[in-house]
């Protein structure tokens, strides 16, 4: 329940109606001095000085009086009232606060008092804090801790109330903190391309790495924009790989140079007492391979003198016509 003084003790008119609410309902008919006897004793024992103090034994003396005028105790309305509240009707304490003064402020107009106001708002607090915490308890996975986060419930209360580690805790947190980054990210990104169309929104934030989520979230398009741009995409994509592809092909034809029916006669000789020269120098494939390609010898001609050197003489004969 709420509390009203510097000790975080209850307030003195909460706790009068609590025993009011509790005493058996022939005691409101009957001796009314019986019961403020009862009360004042118990509250007594409680900490609170209230049979030896006129002020505080005149408010017991006026909550009997007003229960016994409205038929039942004020906590009796009060708590039926709190217990019809949804989530939604505690969304803002403050205005929910509103509402429920106004229902019971025409029999219990001494709730709207300066005094029981701030002890009222706290118990609303308090009902929807109960609220969320059921909700949480219901949701799956990490949804309820999330929920309690987004809503700034206290940290401590949320381990306490869903039976969890601060590591746990932690963990979600920092989850949220980062999809919190994201979005905002998201949302400077999205101000660079405010004046495109949907398609170019698009494949400006697929570019960026954006999930398809956070797009549909945050740029205002819809899937059929996405598949739009996805499709668009990727023939570009097919289209720069068959070029590339084809690049590729070129550069490795020119690397590795002319064919043998392609390479002049005078150019053969000069290619083949080359390869015999670093054939002299070393009888390592690997080392002829990269000597042969640093002297920008064709790879077929290479090929031959690896695997085949013997036919090396008969090119050349050939060559020499």
């Amino acid at each position: 329940m709420a509390t009203s003084d510097a000790e975080g003790k209850k307030a003195l008119w909460l706790l009068i109606e609590e025993r009011i609410v509790q005493l058996d309902p022939s005691a409101l008919s009957g001796d009314r001095e019986a019961a403020v006897k009862q009360i004042a004793g118990e509250l007594d024992d409680a900490g609170y000085n209230v049979s030896r103090h006129g002020g505080n034994l005149m408010k017991l003396r006026f909550a009997l009086d007003k229960a016994r005028q409205a038929g039942s105790p004020l906590l009796k309305d009060f708590n039926a009232a709190i217990s019809a509240f949804t989530l939604e009707d505690v969304d803002d304490p403050y205005a929910a606060t509103n509402r429920l003064l106004d229902k019971l402020g025409a029999t219990w107009p001494e709730l709207q008092t300066s005094e029981r106001r701030p002890d009222v708002v706290a118990i609303v607090e308090q009902t929807k804090l109960d609220l969320l915490i059921a909700k949480a308890k219901g949701l799956a996975g990490d949804e309820g801790i999330r929920l309690l986060i987004e809503e700034e419930v206290d940290f401590a209360v949320i381990v306490s109330a869903l039976e969890i580690t601060d590591e746990k805790l932690n963990e979600v947190h920092e989850q949220i903190k980062k999809e919190r980054a994201e979005r905002a990210r998201v949302a400077e990104l999205l101000e660079k391309v405010a004046d495109k169309s949907n398609e170019e929104k698009v494949r400006f934030l697929f570019e960026k790495e954006v999930a398809e989520a956070l797009m549909l979230e945050m740029a205002g398009v819809d899937q059929g924009d996405i598949d739009a741009a996805k499709k668009a995409m990727e023939e570009e994509i097919k289209e720069k790989q068959r070029l590339a592809e084809e690049e590729a092909a070129r550069k490795k034809a020119e690397a590795e140079g002319p064919s043998l029916d392609d390479i002049p006669s005078d150019q053969m000789l000069y290619f083949i007492e080359s390869i015999r020269e670093i054939m002299e120098f070393s009888d390592q494939e690997k080392e002829i391979r990269v000597m042969c390609e640093q002297s920008a010898i064709p790879k077929a001609l290479v090929d031959i003198a690896v695997s085949e050197p013997d036919k090396l003489d008969e090119l050349e004969k050939n060559a020499e016509g």
